[in-house]
């Protein structure tokens, strides 16, 4: 969305038919007008974060279109019945670059079929720019971000979750970067061929893979990001380590309100992802934001496991799409977050890293299912969090960081590491 240019009385360029005296009279009323005994009133803060919205670059690292779209097709370039995503939604938001996540799911590794699923994702994703060419454009670079927001474009860039269709091979790197990949989770829900899952018990490498190790060092080379939602605590610390440049959390939140939730990030690794000079973008789940909520998800996922077993001829798509409905009948419905939780996760990482410019958005829009908190239930609702942000006392140009800056500056830095 571009920004408004007010016009300025004193460059004569934009008026280069008018007289000194016309200018300084304008710029005499001007300053009359400053010294009114009634200023105009200030906007109400709905009114003003809808403003803010309007103006800043919005960047959302992590929204599930492309799966969703794979098992429930829907015109997302028009207004759509299910679904956190659609085109007239993230307008009314604000959105200008939500990272679509080309997921793979974990199982597919032994299948064999990872890459191939990832490609077809991707293709989707063409496929929705190809229809609307004058709503859409892929980004491959921040700067293409930028420049689509100038022109009224919304970006659409690629970020892999899960790295199972490198499939072994780092030309396969070359290959997803061409495609337009520009981050890469190392791994999801198992544990691969290249890190430990934070979900799995099974830690077969105690943090990365010798190819693991080989694959961050080809993503920095390349100008990938990495992100390290997803992987295990030993494969962060050897990430971190072994990248020279800075990473990312693509969707994740703080563990200090989920104790043993290995999922979000520690305050340790908070701060040296910020020395690190990266960026934590939260996860607005509620059962990543709140303890209420992760006690339900987990009982609800332990409850879902033994029902999978006893249905075999059911899918892991099932536990996702049709058993919560089972459970809340028998147990009431999740205890949702609010807003104000979700405001807490950010206050906590500002006061962890001595500021905002390590800390982001990262929803999980289409990925977390029925768990989106009160106050932000689909990409409308960016407003909602920047009023928010304006009535905890955070400035307009530390909001347009969270908002987008700080993650397009992480972004930007890869690139220039890469081109060294």
């Amino acid at each position: 969305m571009p920004i408004v240019t007010i016009f300025d009385p004193l460059d004569q360029r934009n008026i280069p038919f008018m007289s000194h005296k016309f200018i300084f009279a304008a710029v005499a009323v001007a300053l009359l007008a400053g010294c009114s005994k009634e200023p105009a009133p200030d906007l109400d803060p709905a009114e003003k974060a809808k403003q803010i919205a309007a103006s800043s670059i919005i960047v959302d690292t992590h929204v599930d279109v492309p799966y969703r779209l794979e098992s429930r097709p829907a015109d997302v370039t028009m207004a759509t019945e299910d679904g956190d995503f659609d085109y007239p939604r993230a307008v009314a938001g604000g959105l200008n670059a939500p990272f679509m996540s080309i997921y793979t799911p974990a199982s597919l590794e032994a299948e064999g079929r990872s890459k191939e699923v990832a490609d077809s994702l991707i293709d989707l994703v063409e496929g929705i720019v190809e229809q609307a060419p004058d709503k859409f454009a892929i980004a491959l670079t921040a700067a293409d971000v930028r420049r689509h927001f100038d022109s009224g474009l919304m970006s659409l860039p690629l970020g892999m979750e899960n790295g199972s269709p490198i499939e072994g091979d780092l030309a396969n790197l070359q290959h997803f970067y061409d495609r337009g990949i520009r981050y890469i989770t190392p791994a999801h829900s198992l544990s691969n061929h290249i890190a430990d899952s934070s979900y799995d018990d099974n830690r077969q490498w105690n943090g990365l893979s010798e190819f693991g190790e080989e694959v961050i060092r080809e993503m920095n080379r390349l100008g990938i990001m990495i992100d390290v939602s997803h992987v295990s605590d030993d494969a962060f610390w050897q990430i971190i380590e072994i990248s020279s440049a800075p990473v990312i959390a693509s969707h994740s939140s703080a563990r200090h309100f989920t104790p043993g939730f290995e999922r979000n990030m520690s305050d340790e690794m908070i701060v040296a992802l910020a020395k690190n000079g990266g960026v934590i973008q939260i996860n607005f789940g509620s059962t990543f934001i709140s303890q209420e909520s992760r006690d339900y998800g987990d009982a609800r996922m332990s409850a879902g496991r033994e029902y999978l077993a006893a249905n075999p001829q059911l899918t892991e798509e099932h536990l996702y799409r049709e058993f919560p409905d089972i459970y809340e009948q028998e147990h009431g419905p999740l205890p949702f977050a609010s807003l104000d939780d979700v405001l807490d996760h950010f206050d906590h990482v500002v006061a962890l890293t001595g500021g905002v410019d390590h800390v982001g958005i990262g929803s999980d829009y289409d990925g977390v299912g029925d768990s989106l908190p009160i106050g932000l239930k689909d990409v409308s609702a960016y407003p909602n969090l920047v009023q928010g942000f304006l009535e905890r006392g955070y400035s307009e140009a530390d909001i347009q960081k969270i908002l987008g800056e700080n993650l397009l500056r992480v972004w930007q830095a890869v690139e220039d590491q890469a081109a060294k």
